[in-house]
């Protein structure tokens, strides 16, 4: 696998609605069709109101120029949030706190990352969403293990969430968190948990358009699900804690609970909290539409 500047090198991203995308070179050369036609977040976020190819062409452009995603120009430290309680905002302050010893998480020109690096967690997945597939980029690959990260395979950059677990517990990593898109790698996960004798939190994500199975299976393997846009998720969630209503994170078990408490700890802005049935998803917020 091409490993160097200059040699022909591409990476396959889901945003904005599951849109697929495909970057080569630093350069966005096909961009699909989304599922959705609105999304809350997208809106807030981007201000944009319809969800269209260009649009999404457009957010990939700025991520790539912005912070040199894709590219040997990789900005890999993050100390600023884009959300709240986004998934790595919140492995950002389990890290912070102590409360967690490592992550596993996937980024782009790097595949699987296992850190202990709170800033380097949010800077590599921050920025990212949906990493479906990615190459080596050498100098991304050599910088985030100066900044103690660990790249899982250096030669092939491969998402393996099982693996990075694995790899994790034979570093003697206790408390970590992984990030997954599956119900198959979930289950695996919590095998490994029992096996290795892990304190282990699996994070559901990116889960528009799975199917009933496989949201059931996610909602049974995993300690926090985001909502994205699925109405499976929506639907047979049971959470213990939810946070947002648009784009719901919905908590589903204890440890899962305890960090949240440690995000919460972190936020500096007005927070409410209140006792109610869950799920709540007031339909007038949700992307359209569902899947």
């Amino acid at each position: 696998m091409p490993t160097i500047e200059g040699v022909s090198m591409s990476h396959i991203m889901e945003i904005m609605g599951k849109t697929r995308v495909v970057v080569k070179n630093g350069k966005v050369i096909e961009v699909g069709e989304s599922e959705l036609e609105w999304c809350p977040l997208i809106d807030k976020l981007s201000g944009v109101q319809k969800i269209t190819s260009e649009e999404v062409k457009k957010n990939v452009e700025s991520k790539i120029r912005d912070y040199g995603m894709f590219t040997t120009k990789r900005q890999l430290l993050g100390h600023d949030t884009f959300v709240a309680f986004g998934a790595s905002e919140i492995m950002m302050s389990g890290l912070r706190s102590g409360f967690l010893d490592a992550t596993v998480t996937a980024c782009d020109g790097a595949g699987t990352v296992i850190s202990g690096n709170p800033e380097l967690v949010q800077g590599i997945g921050g920025r990212m969403s949906g990493l479906v597939e990615t190459e080596p980029i050498e100098n991304v690959i050599d910088r985030i293990q100066k900044l103690g990260g660990i790249v899982l395979d250096t030669k092939t950059a491969s998402i393996d969430p099982v693996g990075g677990v694995k790899k994790a517990a034979e570093l003697s990593y206790k408390k970590v968190a992984v990030t997954t898109a599956d119900s198959t790698t979930a289950k695996k996960l919590r095998k490994l948990e029992a096996e290795f004798g892990l304190d282990l939190i699996v994070i559901a994500v990116h889960v528009t358009g799975v199917s009933n199975e496989e949201a059931q299976g996610l909602l049974e393997n995993s300690d926090l699900v985001t909502g994205c846009a699925s109405k499976y998720i929506r639907e047979l969630a049971k959470p213990i804690i939810q946070v947002a209503a648009a784009i719901p994170l919905f908590v589903l078990t204890q440890k899962g609970k305890e960090l949240i408490i440690e995000r919460i700890k972190d936020i500096k802005s007005p927070l409410l909290i209140t006792t109610t049935e869950l799920p709540v998803v007031p339909r007038h917020k949700q992307p359209r539409e569902l899947k």
